[in-house]
């Protein structure tokens, strides 16, 4: 069975849609540790911040967004712990939460040229700083986001040297519901046609911009996964993007969200990742659905399940 390893995970600080495990230094450690041992190399913020709540002491966010001071730096954390356990660390941008989402695109772009050039200067030394996330997700092609993502991919790159930009879009399929019904399937969904035509347009406005996306594959129903796939896989070989999977370890199947997965579901997921011969798969996420330290029981099962599959060996953990 043809299958690729998760090498990659989002560290799911600012949370949004999921409980925070309130973890310090000691627990993060921790779980950096577990990550090592399961093979993980990268580590991808997943935004520096959304609204008001932000993961530094950023003078930025504090006077322009009336942010919230931060008991715990954690971006400093996460790079040291980065740096301690060999991780690739990705640094994501700030969410508003409003300005791009009332199509504001201009407000979006302003506040977060400020952001890169703020955390560049407080953070890019660091050996670990590997590359930049553009935290906003998308399933099409709406509104300004192609220069959204144009203009804060180039930004990026420019400030700091050419660092890579990775994005992490999902697909509006029979999954993409809101987190707050307990609906678990759509009322419309795009086609794989119409999803070939659309982010063939953004892939051509975002390339030199931006160079890996990464969709998440939970969004399709199962069946359709290896078909969306190799689209994705075709479109960024076609305009020089790496192509990596973004493989939910979160269960989308079930109106109480959100649950880690069934290891049945995630190992045919991961299958189909590496028959679209995808470069590298990544996890939204380790800390609460994979980690043998969740606050989810559920995750500690899937773990040493994930561990026994590939032949891990995790008895130097607790947990």
């Amino acid at each position: 069975m043809k299958q690729i390893k998760i090498s990659g995970t989002f560290l799911d600080e600012i949370t949004y849609d999921i409980p925070s495990q309130n973890w310090g230094q000691a627990e993060w450690d921790r779980d950096f540790q577990a990550m090592k041992t399961f093979g993980i190399d990268t580590v991808i913020l997943i935004r520096c911040g959304l609204r008001q709540w932000i993961s530094y002491p950023s003078a930025i966010l504090r006077e322009k967004q009336r942010a919230f001071e931060p008991s715990l730096d954690l971006v400093e954390m996460f790079l040291k712990l980065s740096e301690k356990y060999e991780f690739e660390f990705y640094f994501g941008i700030y969410d508003s939460g409003a300005y791009w989402v009332s199509g504001d695109y201009e407000k979006e772009i302003d506040i977060n040229r400020k952001v890169i050039d703020e955390a560049w200067h407080r953070y890019g030394k660091s050996p670990a700083f590997k590359g930049w996330y553009l935290c906003h997700e998308i399933t099409r092609r709406k509104g300004s986001i192609i220069d959204m993502f144009a203009s804060l991919g180039k930004h990026c790159k420019g400030v700091s040297g050419g660092l890579p930009v990775l994005i992490s879009p999902a697909i509006e399929g029979i999954k993409a519901v809101s987190q707050y019904s307990s609906e678990i399937e759509a009322q419309t969904r795009i086609s794989p046609e119409e999803h070939e035509k659309e982010w063939g347009e953004i892939f051509a406005g975002i390339s030199g911009a931006v160079d890996i996306v990464a969709f998440q594959d939970g969004h399709v129903d199962f069946h359709e996964l290896p078909e969306f796939l190799h689209i994705n896989k075709t479109l960024a070989k076609k305009y020089g993007l790496r192509c990596w999977t973004n493989s939910e370890t979160f269960d989308r199947d079930m109106p109480i969200k959100f649950l880690p997965i069934n290891w049945e579901k995630l190992s045919l997921k991961l299958q189909a990742s590496a028959e679209a011969k995808i470069d590298k798969a990544i996890t939204f996420e380790f800390s609460h659905f994979l980690s043998p330290n969740s606050c989810y029981a559920q995750a500690h099962g899937l773990f040493k399940k994930y561990c026994q599959h590939y032949g891990i060996d995790h008895t130097s953990l607790s947990g």
